[in-house]
């Protein structure tokens, strides 16, 4: 048997960095100061990153390997499930009986990206059944980030979030955790409008965390919470627009088999 350095290629420790932003996020999350969430949602949005590198370099150097499938996959349900998981209930919790609701709602979103990501490892179809779960991890920052930013514009980074996103938040991540396990949802192997959303908006969102930091004024924090809104309405209407590619493709093939 092969020791663990042997099995590794370059791309692998791209995985692992985003895998330790991943567990840094989560060492956030635990701290769960406004300051320490926004840390960990920038966090998640650079390992965003770091999986289109390491895919990508795979690709280059032809290193695709079994060993390197399993890190990504076990590094993207910590990193693109758990750990936002636990974000997005530090970042909303009331402190009374409905923090249960959005807990429940956590644990639907990580079992969603689980059992995705446990699907995609032994589907050999082209294409993606169900949303990505880096998209769905792209879900959870844009709307942190718009509620994050409208704080900001309101009081400053200690004025509370909207309540009706904390009372929100669990049917969004239940609805995404339904989005990832779904096969009604697809898109194609080399659908452009994923790569898009993610040249655009996936960039953007370490760059506004770090205008975050520096206490941005009024205007400011009101353009980029509604550029993050804008963004998470843009990834629904891409969901959206995977389901009716689902209906396209099952159309041809019920034509197909008459």
């Amino acid at each position: 048997m092969s020791s663990i350095p042997k099995l590794l290629k370059l791309k692998d420790y791209i995985t692992l960095i985003g895998t330790s932003l991943g567990i840094i996020a989560l060492v956030c999350a635990c701290i769960g100061s406004r300051e320490s969430l926004s840390l960990g949602f920038f966090l998640i949005s650079i390992s965003l990153g770091t999986d289109m590198i390491d895919g990508y370099i795979a690709r280059k150097t032809q290193t695709v390997n079994e060993m390197g499938k399993e890190m990504d996959s076990l590094s993207d349900c910590l990193t693109f499930g758990i750990a936002p998981a636990v974000l997005t209930y530090q970042s909303f919790k009331l402190d009374n009986f409905f923090d249960i609701i959005i807990i429940i709602g956590a644990i639907c979103f990580a079992f969603g990206a689980l059992l995705r990501l446990a699907r995609f490892n032994i589907t050999e179809s082209p294409g993606y059944t169900g949303v990505p779960t880096p998209i769905s991890a792209l879900m959870l920052i844009t709307f942190f980030y718009a509620n994050y930013f409208y704080s900001f514009a309101m009081g400053g980074i200690t004025y509370p979030f909207l309540e009706i996103s904390s009372y929100l938040v669990p049917i969004i991540m239940g609805l995404i955790g339904w989005f990832n396990i779904t096969t009604y949802i697809h898109f194609g192997e080399k659908d452009k409008s994923i790569y898009i959303l993610f040249i655009t908006v996936a960039p953007l969102c370490p760059i506004f965390g770090i205008i975050g930091v520096s206490s941005p004024n009024f205007l400011t924090s009101t353009i980029v919470s509604i550029f993050f809104l804008s963004s998470f309405f843009l990834i629904m209407i891409l969901i959206v627009r995977g389901f009716f590619l689902y209906l396209k493709i099952k159309r041809k093939s019920d034509v197909a088999s008459h």
